[in-house]
């Protein structure tokens, strides 16, 4: 940030000395150091904070990434899900059809077979003819 040498920090201590003295530099020295020290730490936990607060945002947005992809495999899923279903039903309603209609198709057969002529013969009336 600053660019200060030893000579620039060795002409501040001789004035620091001559303004303050002797008897109050060490004092001074000590509160300076202290203060310089809190703000440091100030500095540092504004700097963690703000860290956290990045990382906290990326972990919100790896978030939403994740349960998008989430959604987006879900609907897909669930569309070849779908396109399956009806691969299979089609084909199974045609067949259950066809066994229906062939099911009918007997049943008025075996109807047709075991049902007895009625009709009279014609030299013999009340005969049925078999």
């Amino acid at each position: 940030m600053f660019d200060v040498g030893f000579s620039e920090l060795l002409v501040i201590g001789i004035v620091a000395l001559i303004v303050i003295g002797p008897e109050r530099l060490p004092k001074v020295a000590r509160t300076l150091g202290h203060l310089l020290g809190r703000a440091q730490r100030y500095v540092n936990d504004v700097k963690a904070d703000i860290n956290r607060e990045m990382q906290l945002d990326e972990l919100k947005k790896l978030q939403s990434q994740v349960t998008e992809s989430a959604r987006s495999l879900e609907e897909s899923m669930r569309q070849e899900l779908d396109a399956a279903r009806l691969t299979v039903e089609a084909p199974v309603q045609a067949a259950a059809a066809e066994v229906e209609a062939a099911g009918k198709s007997l049943e008025q057969t075996v109807a047709q077979a075991t049902t007895p002529a009625t009709e009279p013969a014609a030299d013999n009336p009340g005969k049925t003819v078999s």
